[in-house]
């Protein structure tokens, strides 16, 4: 009897310390530090080597790192043995189609097929899955006519988008006709979407489409729009850009970019970099070289082989 207790709660620890690394790995796959989570779900794997969860975090880390042949294995796989699941379909087309832009354009022709079988069977499997119709929007808009591609299914794609989530049929809808030059129609529709939705992505959508149109006042006051709803630091930096690019509002860009730098963090997405090579550019549209080299040298210290700042650095020493 005391041998049997004994096992029990050498097994029970076994299992509890077991699902605490995993669980650890799961939180260190959500936190984004895939370093730390890709080898305790690997050695969980080796205990658990049908485990489909794990399987499937490993194929996304793989995705992350864009390592998309490793990633193709796993949601391969996991396809095999759950050919009915509209989630592994959407990741093994998704896998196959970022290696399709990886290879040859001959090779990724052979791909295409796939691509399109998987992501098809996937909207077809989940009636309301967002992201395979994003995708087949974006896959129909990309592919050429002669080997599948169609402005009708992609517009297809985004009005059953519509009826899933209206905010993100605004958007597709709005992207498709931008894809068709038709501006009019894509303004009109990301103006809905922001209606509706209200999203930073919205107000994104609607910014870049003026940036396009070469609308930088209309640029700047949705971007304004945006800062005031959303406060997100990003934003900051998309005023500042607007500024520099356009050589407009130069105190509100210079403004900008100083609280952009000042409130960065990693989750900005932008490095500091980007900001101080902004802010030679603002400068070097007033005139100010002393400001602009001060500006562009700071954005070379950070990162030696800006490419673009080198560029810059030499126009201004021009002045």
């Amino acid at each position: 009897m005391h041998l049997r207790i004994l096992f029990f709660l050498l097994f029970s620890a076994t299992v509890f310390a077991q699902k605490t690394d995993f669980q650890k790995a799961e939180g260190y796959f959500k936190a984004e530090n895939f370093d730390k989570a890709k080898p305790i779900f690997l050695a969980y794997l080796k205990q658990h080597p049908n485990d489909a969860k794990t399987r499937e975090y490993l194929g996304d880390i793989a995705s992350y790192r864009e390592n998309w042949d490793d990633a193709i294995t796993y949601y391969e796989e996991l396809l095999e043995e759950n050919p009915s699941s509209a989630n592994f379909n959407f990741k093994y087309g998704g896998a196959l189609g970022m290696k399709a832009l990886n290879i040859s354009k001959l090779r990724a022709l052979t791909y295409i097929d796939d691509i399109k079988k998987h992501f098809t069977r996937a909207a077809e499997l989940d009636p309301r899955h967002i992201e395979t119709r994003w995708a087949l929007v974006e896959l129909y808009l990309q592919l050429p006519g002669i080997i599948g591609g169609s402005e009708k299914k992609a517009e297809a794609y985004a009005m059953e988008l519509q009826n899933i989530s209206p905010v993100d049929g605004y958007i597709a809808r709005g992207y498709v006709a931008e894809y068709k030059k038709d501006m009019k129609n894509a303004e009109a529709l990301y103006k809905k979407a922001i209606e509706v939705g209200g999203s930073p992505t919205t107000y994104e959508k609607l910014i870049n489409l003026y940036e396009k149109k070469n609308e930088p006042k209309k640029a700047l006051d949705t971007a304004a729009s945006s800062l005031k709803l959303h406060k997100r630091n990003q934003i900051n930096y998309q005023i500042g850009k607007i500024a520099a690019e356009f050589n407009i509002e130069p105190d509100l860009g210079l403004a900008s970019l100083k609280h952009y730098i000042e409130n960065h963090s990693v989750k900005d997405g932008v490095p500091v970099s980007w900001a101080h090579y902004r802010m030679a550019q603002i400068y070097k549209n007033r005139g100010d070289k002393t400001r602009a080299i001060h500006y562009i040298n700071l954005a070379l210290t950070d990162k030696p082989d800006f490419e673009q700042a080198l560029e810059e650095k030499e126009r201004i020493s021009k002045l």
